[in-house]
């Protein structure tokens, strides 16, 4: 898949989410389970207009936040916490498709930020479209925004 990058300034998002080691094995299980407890909780604690689902891959030791975004900070629990998307230059893309395939977005926006000499941070995360029905019958039209974060914030 051939994948337009660009560079953008992001601005820190709340986020509700559960904070886990993961092995990338486990990702695809870990992710649409946290996602759904993350969902629970919001819905039980009456959390005002949640947003899309996310994940954040914090380093490169498996430290990973799922969840969801969230229109303001909140007090969570003893699984789900407050947290937020990180705010600063990225390079991202838009990926089309299943999430079996978001490994190929990842390895274009590093390439390109090689080729571009840009330095990244440890940081990347997804943010997943919300889930159409469509989807179901043509998983070639799901889409995930994929974001890594600049070690060099310049402009």
């Amino acid at each position: 898949m051939l994948y337009s990058i660009e560079l953008r300034r992001t601005e820190t998002v709340p986020t509700a989410v559960i904070r886990d080691q993961v092995q990338p094995r486990e990702l695809s299980r870990f992710v649409p389970a946290a996602c759904g407890e993350v969902w629970s909780f919001i819905r039980a604690a009456g959390l005002p207009k949640p947003g899309r689902h996310v994940a954040v891959y914090l380093d490169r030791q498996g430290t990973v936040e799922v969840g969801a975004e969230v229109a303001e900070p909140f007090t969570g629990n003893d699984r789900v916490r407050c947290s937020q998307l990180p705010a600063g230059r990225v390079a991202m893309t838009v990926h089309q498709g299943p999430y079996s395939g978001l490994g190929e977005a990842h390895a274009a926006v590093r390439q390109w930020c090689a080729a571009q000499g840009r330095q990244l941070s440890e940081v990347s995360w997804e943010i997943y479209g919300h889930w159409d029905e469509s989807w179901n019958t043509d998983p070639s039209k799901i889409c995930t925004e994929v974001y890594h974060l600049l070690a060099d914030n310049e402009e």
